[in-house]
């Protein structure tokens, strides 16, 4: 029972994320996925300063150290010396003393020089994890910005690919019904073209039939009466034909003439 729970479980939750992938806006994972590599950056910054001020602490103890060091060393020289120069005068209590104080600046001596040794290794562990830090900053601010600059690609390709779909849904539009009440462009070009068909179909069939006929003779008939009717015009008004007509006639009148001068 208790296997067959854990199977359901794992179901809903594969079906919930496939829902959940399915319906999400690509534009809020992007700007998901880019702030939490803002978030990392910040933290791997954070995590580096650390390192890099663990540095810098270790530079500053390694100084302060040399310079004990530097200043031990200095006194327990001039405790050996006064120890030598109180011997030489005959002063031996001086020149115990001298040489207890030297003995004590010589054991303080060791103690920072070991220290100073110490500090050494630590300084140069802390400057290799500090130059480290900084080059995986310096590598993570590169590919932040190269995912930044992969954002702008990808807002670009999103906006594309919508004005695709749009542009698709759009055009598929077009050929589909949009409603009960509104019928689709093809739908419409298809009733245009039956109509014009049909009326091609009927004006075939008048201008075979005898009234076809008829009517395309009372056409001519129009026609002849009508050029008869323009040369008319043209006679009277002296243009066009009957200024041609003119000549022919009073050059045939004198030969009539003179044919029958001649036969009487």
């Amino acid at each position: 029972m208790i296997e067959t729970l854990k199977k359901w479980w794992k179901y809903l939750t594969a079906k919930a994320d496939s829902e959940f992938e399915k319906n999400a806006d690509p534009k809020v994972q992007l700007e998901q996925a880019i702030r939490e590599s803002k978030d990392q950056h910040q933290r791997l910054k954070e995590q580096a300063a650390n390192v890099i001020a663990h540095q810098k602490q270790t530079e500053m103890r390694l100084d302060k150290a040399m310079v004990e060091y530097e200043k031990l060393t200095g006194n327990a020289r001039q405790a050996v010396l006064m120890a030598d120069e109180a011997m030489q005068r005959g002063d031996e209590t001086k020149a115990m003393e001298y040489t207890s104080a030297a003995e004590a600046f010589a054991g303080r001596l060791i103690a920072v020089e070991q220290e100073v040794e110490d500090l050494k290794a630590l300084h140069l562990q802390a400057t290799q994890s500090a130059n480290e830090a900084k080059t995986a900053v310096s590598q993570n601010s590169d590919r932040m910005q190269a995912k930044l600059a992969e954002r702008q690609k990808l807002l670009s390709q999103l906006d594309q690919a919508k004005m695709k779909e749009q542009m698709n849904d759009a055009m598929s539009s077009l050929g589909e019904t949009v409603g009960s009440d509104t019928p689709s462009l093809d739908q419409v070009r298809e009733k245009i073209e039956g109509r014009l068909a049909k009326a091609h179909a009927e004006s075939d069939l008048n201008a075979s039939s005898t009234e076809g006929r008829m009517a395309e003779i009372e056409a001519a008939m129009k026609g002849t009466e009508a050029k008869a009717r323009l040369e008319q015009l043209k006679t009277q008004l002296g243009v066009g034909s009957a200024q041609t007509a003119a000549p022919e006639a009073t050059s045939t009148a004198p030969e009539e003439g003179g044919t029958t001068a001649t036969a009487g």
